[in-house]
């Protein structure tokens, strides 16, 4: 198989790359940077970008991270990386002589925007707020794709846990430290994927041609803040008594800590287990203890 990933130097595109590669595949990463090589192609979100006709299928994980105070500029990056990437992206797929059979392109749990105790499935309507709106963009930049004969998979992605980043990778030191605490009341939920199950559905979509649309890339068992809160610190033997309260987080991050941090998206994975895929790390003492406590 001839895969092209782009955000291929981040996080999740790192551990795809490495997978398909362990499993014999070609990889070619799409970078912005770096020295030139046979595996690398460079590119700019909007401007022409050409690609040589010789993919199975694209993996777009490509985006600004959405981490830190949302001034205007920030928000127009997180936007234009996501949407305007895609577009470029789309651009270059439809135009090529021999088109990849599919597509399976990021987006997020956002797009569901905050909904309390309801629980969320890939039919359920989108939300309200920024991230809510720049999901809806991301994902109808694709469309040209789909239009063009191209299976297409957008993953709405929760929150990956893995201790080499992301957002566990930066609660592990305070909580180390004792200062593990619970975000606002604790009560809005957090859907989450053990990092092995993201690279390991993102296998599955790929090879499963019942596999279109959204999918959500969650666990099948999201749980409330304060529950995650605790059993980070039960994993790491370490005190969660301390809380941050929603003023404060308010304060320090203003509309992010809103949307990111205390807007609750109950997700459910239909599709992803209608299509067969298995998990591997279904309970998160189960995924803590893997992540926590093996080597590497």
């Amino acid at each position: 198989m001839r895969v092209l990933i782009s955000g291929a130097s981040g996080l999740l595109g790192s551990a795809i790359g490495q997978a398909f590669e362990a499993e014999g595949a070609v990889v070619t990463r799409l970078v912005r940077s770096g020295a030139a090589a046979e595996d690398r192609i460079f590119w700019e979100p909007g401007k022409l970008l050409t690609l040589p006709s010789r993919f199975d299928a694209v993996v777009h994980l490509a985006g600004e991270s959405v981490v830190g105070r949302w001034t205007e500029a920030k928000k127009a990056r997180i936007r234009d990386s996501r949407v305007l990437g895609t577009r470029t992206l789309a651009e270059a797929v439809t135009g090529m002589e021999s088109k990849p059979r599919v597509l399976v392109a990021a987006s997020a749990i956002g797009f569901y925007g905050d909904r309390g105790d309801e629980v969320l499935h890939e039919e359920s309507s989108p939300g309200t707020g920024f991230l809510a709106e720049v999901c809806r963009e991301w994902e109808s930049a694709s469309d040209p794709v789909e239009r063009a004969g191209v299976r297409v998979v957008q993953i709405r992605t929760g929150v990956v846990l893995s201790k080499h980043g992301g957002a566990l990778g930066q609660m592990l030191l305070p909580f180390r430290l004792g200062l593990g605490a619970r975000l606002g009341n604790g009560k809005q939920w957090l859907s989450w994927i053990h990092v092995d199950d993201f690279v390991g559905a993102v296998q599955h979509v790929l090879g499963s041609e019942s596999a279109r649309g959204p999918v959500n890339l969650v666990g099948p068992n999201p749980v409330p803040n304060a529950e995650f809160t605790t059993a980070l610190g039960k994993a790491l033997s370490r005190p969660t008594v301390l809380s941050a309260p929603a003023f404060a987080l308010r304060l320090a991050l203003g509309e992010m800590a809103d949307e990111a941090l205390l807007a609750s998206q109950r997700v459910w994975p239909d599709r992803l287990l209608a299509s067969g895929y298995e998990f591997r790390f279904r309970e998160l003492g189960v995924a803590f203890a893997n992540l926590l406590h093996q080597p590497g």
